[in-house]
């Protein structure tokens, strides 16, 4: 990890602080649905503000294809926003660059906040404009990134900016990045990597990566039907990539080459349709009905995933094991995440999972919160797992040793 800048290096009294967040959040009739980002970037916001910043939050929201588009505003968040900060009044700009955004910077006072109009309303964000960013620079004096979710794009308020200003991490970039750096640079081993998740296609590179990185690498979810179909198992109904079969074996063959244990299911629970409710069946993946899906792993796979986790001192978790969306179809999924908590609560392991589906099936056993991190950034975990650079993070970095 390269080294960067966090709050503790910066003097923010009485400056202006560009504070880059994301604030691309699930909305629905002009209301938030979740308020997870906002509730995340909250101790960065008021840490900032007790430091007496003038403080300038700034964000993406949707794809308003670099035009202002109202169903795109970022004034419905004014209020979560404030709410998230202790009822602090968040002052609004009705654009984010030029007169309307330098009048309301202008009137702020230490310890003050207002939010930006959206980013995207301009096509320079996304194109990474050198003009855009200097625009955006001219209404503040410091920077701060506290949007890793975002750092997997070069758009302009994320790399073109951070070299414009002094710049730095916020707490949840800060806090994202060692979790990271914990659990794939520097890990306590043994290391397992939980991936699961529907295609192969999109895991291609994360599964080389691992297979270089991790002791042992357990499969589930319907991307591993297709590397149980590399061994010749017959699947079913079920989803499955049969056109890359040959990558699945090949990456089978690297993990043997590289020592990599690979953990496969060795038992499934079947169905004929997705659906709740619907009659269910546990059987040996070498005994899968022709006409059923395998929709989650059973419980002789759970058990061995489960000794897995035991003996590991660090988790990456990427991707649910079934179709937890779909009861029961969650209950293998749930069962690793009860095993993960219970070893992370004894101090026995390190658990850093991350990835949409990943964060909203652990939310939906209430155990979001029982693992040493949980990332909600997305791509940019999936980036990072397959060790590309991400340019929010490259623009961060400092020289020196």
């Amino acid at each position: 990890m390269p080294k960067f800048r966090t709050l503790d290096d910066l003097d923010c009294r009485g400056k202006r602080v560009l504070l880059r967040a994301d604030l691309n959040l699930p909305m629905q009739d002009g209301r938030v649905t979740d308020a997870t980002r906002i509730e995340r970037l909250a101790p960065t916001i008021e840490e900032l503000l007790q430091k007496g910043a003038r403080l300038v939050v700034m964000s993406h929201f949707g794809r308003p294809n670099g035009k202002p588009d109202p169903t795109y505003s970022l004034r419905p968040l004014v209020q979560p926003l404030s709410q998230a900060i202790g009822g602090r009044p968040v002052a609004f700009a009705e654009d984010c660059i030029g007169e309307p955004a330098k009048r309301v910077v202008a009137a702020l006072r230490p310890g003050q906040v207002a939010l930006l109009e959206n980013l995207r309303f301009h096509p320079g964000e996304e194109k990474n404009s050198p003009e855009f960013a200097a625009a955006l620079a001219e209404l503040g004096d410091v920077y701060v990134d506290d949007a890793f979710s975002a750092a997997h794009r070069a758009h302009a308020s994320i790399e073109a900016l951070a070299h414009l200003l002094p710049a730095a991490a916020g707490r949840l970039m800060e806090a994202e990045l060692r979790a990271l750096t914990a659990a794939l640079e520097h890990p306590e081993r043994p290391l397992v990597a939980l991936v699961g998740g529907a295609k192969v296609s999109t895991k291609l590179d994360l599964l080389r990566f691992l297979i270089a990185k991790v002791d042992t690498l357990a499969v589930g979810g319907a991307m591993a039907n297709t590397l149980l179909l590399a061994q010749g198992h017959a699947v079913g109904k079920s989803l499955c990539e049969r056109e890359l079969v040959d990558n699945a074996r090949r990456i089978l063959e690297l993990a043997l080459r590289r020592g990599c244990r690979v953990i496969l299911p060795e038992d499934a629970v079947v169905a004929e349709r997705l659906a709740p409710g619907v009659a269910t069946r546990t059987v040996a993946v070498d005994a899968v009905p022709a006409d059923m899906m395998i929709l989650d792993i059973g419980p002789r796979t759970v058990t061995q995933i489960g000794a897995a986790l035991e003996a590991a001192k660090t988790l990456v978790w990427n991707g649910p094991v079934g179709a937890f969306e779909t009861p029961p179809f969650d209950q293998g999924t749930t069962a690793l995440a009860k095993k993960a908590a219970e070893l992370t609560r004894a101090g026995k392991l390190l658990s850093v999972a991350g990835g949409g589906d990943t964060v909203a099936a652990l939310a939906a056993s209430g155990l979001e919160d029982a693992l040493s991190y949980v990332s909600t950034a997305g791509g940019a975990f999936l980036e990072w797992l397959e060790g590309r650079e991400l340019p929010g993070v490259a623009a961060l970095a400092v020289a020196g040793p």
